[in-house]
């Protein structure tokens, strides 16, 4: 271990146990969304088209099912593409992570509020508000993850910057979701396809030269 107390990534490494819980938490979390899929059940001799309004009537759990599981899937993704800038460990990644991942983790839960109180305002402002604080703790941990201390040398700023400004697209996304949710709650979650959108106006409008990482 050097004198800053930080050493290179190893077999056994707190970096790689880190990454490796994280991926766990992301894959139980977005597994579970699944179980508030509950299949209709119907008594026999129902007609087809009792069939069809059954399955009519999972439409919100199903909306819900699908918007969550990309957006803990983008998290996913945004962790990945910080950690795999990492190279050096720093105790300091450890609760800021933990408390990214307990949001996550509560995913299922607000998923299912929403779900089964659709078209209502407070579940569907408290879905995106708690996705607010996610993309928050998320991007407080991009942030430390692609910090110098623990930054591979070979990392690019501007690969830095990328990481740091999809975050952002996140966050404006979730913010757009909340604001939409208390006009229009049933418009509320659809509203967070408007992340990909943040992030082309992000992209396009970032000014050319920024603070390197080594600067920030």
């Amino acid at each position: 271990m050097s004198e800053h107390g930080h050493h290179e990534v190893g077999p056994a490494h707190a970096l790689e146990r880190l990454v490796f819980f994280s991926d766990a938490v992301f894959a139980i979390a977005i597994t579970l969304l699944v179980i508030e899929l509950h299949a209709p059940h119907l008594p026999r001799g129902a007609s087809d088209l009792d069939y069809i309004q059954a399955l009519a009537n999972l439409i919100p759990e199903f909306v819900g099912f699908f918007i969550s599981f990309f957006v803990i899937g983008s998290f996913w993704a945004g962790h990945h593409r910080a950690f795999s800038c990492a190279k050096h460990w720093d105790p300091k990644l450890l609760f800021p992570n933990l408390e990214m991942l307990c949001t996550i983790a509560a995913m299922p839960f607000f998923t299912a509020f929403v779900s089964t109180n659709s078209n209502t305002r407070v579940p569907a402002m408290l879905y995106c508000g708690w996705l607010v604080l996610t993309a928050l703790l998320n991007m407080r941990l991009q942030r430390l993850a692609t910090s110098p201390a623990v930054l591979a040398p070979d990392v690019s700023d501007e690969t830095v910057r990328t990481i740091r400004r999809r975050g952002l697209a996140v966050l404006l996304g979730a913010m757009t979701g909340l604001v939409v949710s208390w006009f229009v709650p049933a418009l509320g979650t659809p509203a967070l396809m408007s992340i990909p959108l943040w992030r082309l106006l992000i992209l396009r409008f970032a000014e050319p030269r920024g603070l390197t990482a080594h600067q920030r």
